[in-house]
């Protein structure tokens, strides 16, 4: 939680999606490659509504630096992005990213760090 904003992430290994669901998000499939997905939504009184929002971020490990390449997806009510990067297989991954969702005052900032594993 970031105040009111509820920020949603998950990283998955690209190998996790079928080849066409790839293809059609210009995703590229591969054993090294992954992404990151981001989503946030704003609490309101009658419930949550998922928000656009800028954002810029970077991934690292202990021997790259990637700077993150976020692309919007909208399906239906949901907004989301997606990041492509490489890894090295059980390597720390290491994640900030600053956002700021549309209608807020300020930025935020997220890190995280997560272990990838080549499947």
């Amino acid at each position: 939680m970031f105040g009111p904003y509820e920020l949603h992430y998950s990283v998955v290994n690209t190998t996790f999606l079928e080849p066409e669901v790839a293809a059609g998000y210009g995703i590229t499939r591969g054993s090294k490659r992954a992404i990151l997905n981001l989503a946030v939504r704003e609490h309101l009184q009658e419930g949550t509504q998922a928000r656009t929002m800028a954002l810029q971020g970077r991934t690292w490990d202990l021997i790259q630096n990637q700077f993150l390449e976020f692309k919007e997806i909208r399906e239906g009510p949901a907004i989301y992005y997606i990041a492509q990067f490489k890894f090295i297989n059980e390597e720390w991954r290491f994640f900030e990213v600053d956002f700021r969702p549309e209608g807020a005052d300020q930025t935020y900032t997220f890190k995280f760090k997560h272990q990838l594993y080549i499947n």
